[in-house]
């Protein structure tokens, strides 16, 4: 059909350099790969970037070389103070680029690194990965990122070789990283509670895969909760619907004791009673428990003071 014949080419896929090749490093070198970029690979140990050349990738003999093959340059080391080490001394070579950062840190390491590359001349985008290496290039794979939406657009088919999960979320630097930690933190919440509840039913000869099954459905009832109280810390009215923080005080109490009584850690509900004691100090006794997010939001200082 003639409308075939005239429909425009496809883009060529853009040309990436890669930074850092370990386990994640590698990952994103080979997602770029698998989706036909151009892809040029450095790192500091040469040895690690050899094994690329055979899927077609091409071998930087230098950091200023491997910046110089690509206007997206994608960094993934061990920490920011490695990404400054690296890139620093190539002053003028580093403008025009556009500088993703996937290399875990703080909000305040991200936004401080972007007036770094302006300084520089490079456009800069903060990232955050929610995903193992064995699921970066799949639908498995969440990535976010923050800057300029100027920086991210061009690029945005590129960098969802990566993940379909690719996601801007907005100017401030920061948000990638601060979203990463709020995401880390849910993660070892549920990981460490897990445990901790495998080690209770362990003392009565209960297998942690026999507890697995009842874990999930928990955790899938309490994912359930999160829309209703994301909206009632958004309105900061904690209405108890189901049960007070007063109530939910003593059920803590009771595994305090029960642990105890096991001879199993109890600094997990310890902690999780004393913060509660202060909702319930602050006139939350009869809160819902969306109220706990006041404690959150008070400092260690302002609670010692």
């Amino acid at each position: 059909m003639a409308h075939d014949r005239d429909a425009a080419p496809a883009p060529a896929p853009e040309a990436v350099t890669v930074v850092g090749l370990g386990l994640m490093g590698q990952a994103l070198a080979g997602a770029f790969l698998r989706a036909g970029h151009p892809t040029t690979v450095w790192n500091r140990t040469a040895a690690k970037a050899e094994p690329f050349a055979a899927q077609g990738a091409r071998l930087a003999g230098s950091i200023g070389d491997a910046v110089a093959a690509a206007p997206l340059v994608v960094v993934c080391v061990s920490d920011y103070g490695a990404v400054r080490e690296l890139l620093d001394p190539l002053g003028a070579a580093l403008d025009g680029r556009v500088l993703v950062n996937l290399t875990s840190g703080t909000s305040a390491q991200a936004r401080e690194t972007a007036e770094w590359a302006r300084h520089h001349g490079a456009d800069y985008l903060d990232g955050a990965i929610l995903a193992a290496p064995q699921a970066i290039g799949t639908a498995d794979a969440d990535i976010l990122y923050s800057g300029p939406r100027s920086a991210f657009d061009p690029h945005e088919p590129a960098l969802r070789a990566l993940g379909a999960g690719t996601a801007h979320l907005g100017e401030d630097h920061g948000l990638s990283s601060l979203h990463d930690a709020a995401v880390l933190g849910l993660m070892w919440g549920v990981l460490n509670t897990f445990l901790h509840g495998a080690a209770l039913l362990r003392t009565a000869g209960v297998d942690a895969a026999a507890f697995a099954p009842l874990a999930t459905k928990g955790i899938g009832t309490v994912t359930g909760w999160l829309a209703g109280y994301a909206q009632q810390v958004d309105d900061g009215a904690y209405p108890a619907d189901d049960s007070t923080i007063d109530t939910h005080l003593a059920a803590m109490e009771h595994l305090v004791h029960e642990s105890e009584a096991l001879g199993v850690s109890a600094e997990i509900p310890r902690f999780f009673t004393i913060l509660a004691e202060r909702a319930v100090a602050d006139g939350h006794g009869g809160s819902g428990y969306a109220a706990m997010i006041e404690q959150f939001r008070t400092s260690a200082q302002e609670v010692r003071a």
